[in-house]
């Protein structure tokens, strides 16, 4: 009876080796192979007549099947559907009295060992045909089978994704139809050990309770649709930005409701696919943080792609401001073909190498960023201006202090003061590049060098600098003219100087930020939360 009931009461099927359905149902078929038991064969010979489908609000599955009359065989949650049981199967097949205590703590040490248990019971059915709502009104008076543990550990990565998302500041709950006892040894194992709750303690519990304690809690067991909500209703009252996960179609309201919604691409229906703001194709949770933390490197990525753009943009103005109010150059510094010459080699393969930077070592060890964050913020604004005040000074420096320069020329082009401040202006732009993409960090590092694709535009572009200069057929295109090794020297080791005033800025920022005395730890907590992950 026990192995009929694990076969019947189950949607899933074996074909060639292959798993088709949900995990759980599998696995009763599973046990039923092991046994010796067909599934096919069991169900052509009892075929099903009706059936109560499996729901988060009931937590129990029902089916009808012909069988000397009609016989329904129940399986669910064992909580529940021992609240519809009257009597027991023994060992040796023999109907007597239900110990209920004797089966709930068979159940408790099951589910202490993180094993999912699930009761099976089964009812004769004297009635005919049956509405659904008929038929659940039936399911009483069972006798139970057996409680059945199934193994369902949390998977290798996932304990490590756990871990990056507590790195990155993500709070992660679990919120689970398991028994209590199941969900908090299944979240202890994945590294979660703030308190868990039922969903008969949220319905204890009044918004303003939960809104005030659901940050200490980590793990709800046993909770219904309508709890999901409160939970993340709660979350974002506390300022946090949401991210759920989930596979059912009574977890579609709570996608809906959540920051980003996420379903399940594998076992999720299509309902909640539709629901969802993203779909995971792997239904693996170290999917979602590996999309974290591609997604801060593409934010990164932005804002180097916007300062480097703005650096150069506001660099050109900059020099032209400072050339008109200095009177030098007649306040021309460049010519038109110039200016197109560095938007091109620059504000191409660099800017888009800059763009496609993959994610640095430390990108989910960072404090999160609040959303309402601004890509311009004021301190990369003012590091902008900074920067491009800089270039301005170096490369009318080095143009004013070029050998054949004179107050008294209207025009440098095709001259060497207007050839050396041209290329120092390229270099400078160079050397910029190397300076967004660090961020925070020295340009001295490790992370300098793991681009590539910067490298060899970089590369590209000081060779096509060199060729304008140094070929003379390209002279009357660019006004330039050759430039000797001293010379060429001057340009690179100047626009180098851009390096050394940011690593000064960068020492400043940090020493501001360094700890209050010596010996004394920097804040390592994470006061704020970017998103909380409730699965």
């Amino acid at each position: 009876p026990v192995l009929q009931a694990a076969v019947l009461c189950s949607d899933a099927v074996m074909r060639d080796g292959e798993l088709i359905g949900d995990p759980t149902e599998g696995a009763l078929i599973a046990l039923a192979a092991k046994a010796g038991v067909d599934a096919v064969e069991t169900r052509s010979k009892l075929p099903r007549v009706a059936e109560v489908p499996f729901d988060s609000a009931h937590k129990f599955m029902a089916t009808l099947h012909a069988q000397d009359g009609l016989t329904m065989y129940v399986k669910g949650a064992p909580d529940v559907v021992l609240n519809r049981v009257t009597t027991a199967i023994d060992a040796s097949n023999n109907l007597v009295p239900l110990d209920r205590e004797l089966v709930l703590e068979a159940n408790q040490a099951l589910a202490s060992k993180g094993l999912r248990v699930l009761a099976l019971a089964r009812r004769s059915v004297h009635s005919g045909e049956m509405s659904e709502q008929e038929l659940f009104d039936t399911v009483t008076d069972l006798t139970l089978l057996a409680l059945v543990g199934i193994v369902d550990p949390p998977r290798p990565e996932a304990i490590v994704a756990v871990a990056d998302c507590h790195t990155a500041g993500i709070d992660v709950k679990m919120i689970t139809g398991y028994h209590p006892s199941t969900a908090a040894a299944i979240g202890n194992e994945l590294g979660l050990h703030g308190r868990a709750v039922t969903g008969n303690d949220l319905q204890h519990m009044t918004d303003q309770e939960l809104t005030d304690q659901v940050e200490e809690i980590t793990v709800f067991a046993r909770v219904s649709p309508e709890h999901k909500l409160r939970i993340i209703r709660a979350l974002r009252s506390r300022g946090h930005v949401v991210a759920m996960t989930g596979d059912g179609v009574n977890d579609a309201p709570a996608l809906k409701q959540a920051d980003i919604g996420i379903a399940m691409g594998i076992t999720g229906t299509e309902v909640t696919k539709e629901a969802a703001t993203m779909v995971l194709t792997d239904d693996n949770f170290a999917t979602i943080v590996r999309a974290v933390r591609q997604g801060r490197a593409i934010y990164d990525n932005i804002v180097t792609f916007v300062r480097f753009q703005l650096t150069t943009t506001i660099g050109f103005a900059t020099t032209f401001l400072a050339a008109s109010i200095g009177g030098i150059a007649g306040g021309s510094p460049f010519q038109a073909i110039q200016i197109l010459w560095v938007n091109i080699i620059m504000d191409g393969p660099p800017a888009m190498a800059l763009g496609v930077d993959p994610p640095t070592g430390d990108v989910l060890e960072r404090k999160p960023r609040s959303p309402s964050e601004r890509i311009l913020s004021l301190g990369r604004t003012l590091s902008i201006v900074w920067v491009a005040a800089a270039m301005a000074a170096i490369t009318l420096t080095v143009m004013v202090t070029a050998p054949d320069y004179s107050s008294d020329l209207d025009s440098v082009h095709g001259t060497v003061a207007g050839t050396m401040a041209f290329t120092t202006f390229v270099f400078l732009q160079l050397f910029n590049a190397l300076n967004v993409r660090g961020g925070n960090r020295s340009v001295f590092s490790a992370h300098t060098l793991s681009n590539k694709t910067l490298w060899l535009s970089m590369g590209a572009a000081a060779l096509l600098q060199v060729l304008s200069v140094e070929l003379s057929v390209l002279h009357g295109i660019f006004d330039t003219t050759h430039l000797t090794l001293e010379q060429w020297a001057i340009c690179l080791g100047s626009a180098a100087l851009i390096v050394v005033i940011e690593e000064i800025r960068q020492a400043g920022q940090r020493w501001r930020l360094r700890p209050a005395s010596v010996g004394e730890p920097r804040q390592a907590s994470l006061p704020s939360s970017e998103g909380v992950l409730a699965s």
